[in-house]
């Protein structure tokens, strides 16, 4: 008996000891932090100024350039459908917010792949050094097309924000990693926060300081400058987290398990996930369901916001960025002070209520005539979007073993990048040829669909 207690208990220390090996300093983590906070400051700068940045390419184009290629072809189609002239914009932006989402929708898990074989540190420097190099174009982008080569390399450069979920799981234990991807929430509400008034402040700026040259120059040059000290401190004070007997030795087995993120197929069925039972299998087949048609609907309104309020209320860029303080301050109130604390067994309650809220959100924003209105509106969306992605999250995380949490979680980011690369395209075209109204009360009665699904499943 004595025996064997000893055993346990020199298990049981050997266990604490690799734990206490996994975890170097609290250094990595405190860089990981930063690193996102920089990046993701740069990144939101450019939100609240999509609609006149488009605007402003439709004037400077000389008739033979690449945005007066593309609207010859609209042009046709809205002849047809009597579409606006001017909000044809929107459909440009469509296209590159979905295309920004599907490159990253598709270059994160090759990143994270490489990132196993390789080493997390080497790619992570690749990533942030394109996207510093996608900041500098925008600074540059006296047309179109440099706009859009710009938005293409930043979008295959976006994997460094999955590179430091996984930075997170290497210096972590089970026990401590909660409170370090905390680290991750606390960063995204802070950037969506402040990044777009920093945007809307130096376009501003820019323009009452009568300065030489585009309006959006300076902003992108202040994004440019930021990535670039997140690159050179990622480069002087990150510690390279996964050791090399940690990593994996062929580059083919990295890259066939990233496949499995990246075929629709394999991720709506969870192939990749083991040892599951009927019962999981089927509640995290429905509850993927839910999350993407959620995503898909809401990606899509969320993204041509900023199209409304510019051509339906003539927001400015700077009322753009009060707008987008408004959202981010609701949402990091809500999630740090209540959200969070929310007990377990209330979860999905508060996921299908959240799923529920948004549906009235978009109708008061569609039906919304004075700017009170919409700002009501766009309040109880704040609110709702506070609440079901971080329940459904957690929700997930609640299923099958815990060896595979990991996979699980995963597979529905990759779900949700999937949502956001073909949400944004469908709704502008929406909002393109039905009008803003028709494309928000549309969207609102899809969106009855999620919570539906959810309420079947018990978890």
């Amino acid at each position: 008996m004595t025996a064997g207690m000893s055993q346990i208990m020199n298990g049981k220390k050997n266990e604490a000891k690799r734990e206490e090996e996994k975890l170097p300093s609290d250094n990595t983590q405190r860089v990981v932090f930063f690193s996102l906070l920089m990046d993701l400051l740069a990144f939101t700068m450019i939100l609240p100024l999509f609609p006149a940045l488009l605007d402003h390419y439709r004037s400077v184009d000389d008739g033979q350039g690449l945005y007066s290629i593309i609207q010859t072809q609209i042009q046709k189609f809205s002849t047809f459908l009597n579409a606006p002239d001017k909000v044809t914009t929107v459909l440009y932006g469509g296209f590159l917010g979905s295309l920004y989402s599907f490159l990253q929708f598709l270059g994160s898990p090759i990143v994270g792949a490489l990132s196993d074989v390789y080493g997390r540190k080497p790619m992570m420097l690749l990533c942030l050094g394109g996207i510093a190099l996608s900041h500098l174009l925008w600074a540059l982008s006296s047309n179109f097309g440099i706009f859009i080569l710009a938005r293409v390399i930043g979008g295959i450069s976006k994997g460094n924000v999955s590179l430091s979920m996984a930075i997170i799981s290497d210096v972590t234990t089970q026990s401590t990693r909660q409170r370090a991807m905390a680290l991750v929430g606390i960063a995204f509400s802070v950037g969506f926060v402040i990044g777009p008034m920093i945007g809307a402040y130096f376009a501003k700026a820019t323009m009452l300081g009568g300065r030489q040259g585009p309006w959006y120059v300076v902003p992108a040059l202040c994004a440019f400058l930021l990535a670039a000290c997140d690159l050179i401190y990622v480069a002087c004070c990150m510690k390279e987290s996964l050791p090399a007997k940690g990593r994996v030795k062929s580059l083919s087995t990295g890259i066939s398990g990233a496949l499995a993120y990246i075929n629709p197929t394999d991720l709506f069925r969870f192939s990749s996930v083991g040892n599951l039972t009927d019962t999981a299998t089927k509640q995290l087949r429905s509850l993927g369901k839910a999350y993407f048609f959620y995503l898909f609907i809401y990606s899509g309104l969320e993204f041509t916001l900023t199209f409304l309020c510019h051509y339906t209320f003539g927001f400015s860029r700077m009322q753009q960025g009060w707008m987008f303080l408004g959202i981010g301050t609701t949402m990091a109130l809500l999630q740090s002070c209540w959200v969070r604390r929310i007990p377990p067994n209330r979860t999905q309650f508060y996921a299908e209520l959240g799923l529920w809220l948004v549906i009235p959100s978009y109708v008061i924003v569609a039906l919304a005539k004075s700017i009170w209105t919409l700002c009501f509106g766009i309040f109880v969306y704040s609110v709702s979007t506070a609440m079901v992605v971080t329940c459904m999250m957690t929700l997930v995380s609640k299923i099958g073993p815990e060896n595979q949490t990991g996979a699980i979680t995963g597979i529905f980011r990759s779900l949700g990048a999937l949502a956001r690369a073909c949400g944004p395209i469908v709704a502008s075209i929406a909002f393109w040829s039905l009008g803003s109204s028709t494309t928000y009360l549309i969207g609102a009665a899809a969106l009855v669909v999620p919570p539906l699904i959810l309420r079947k499943i018990r978890i």
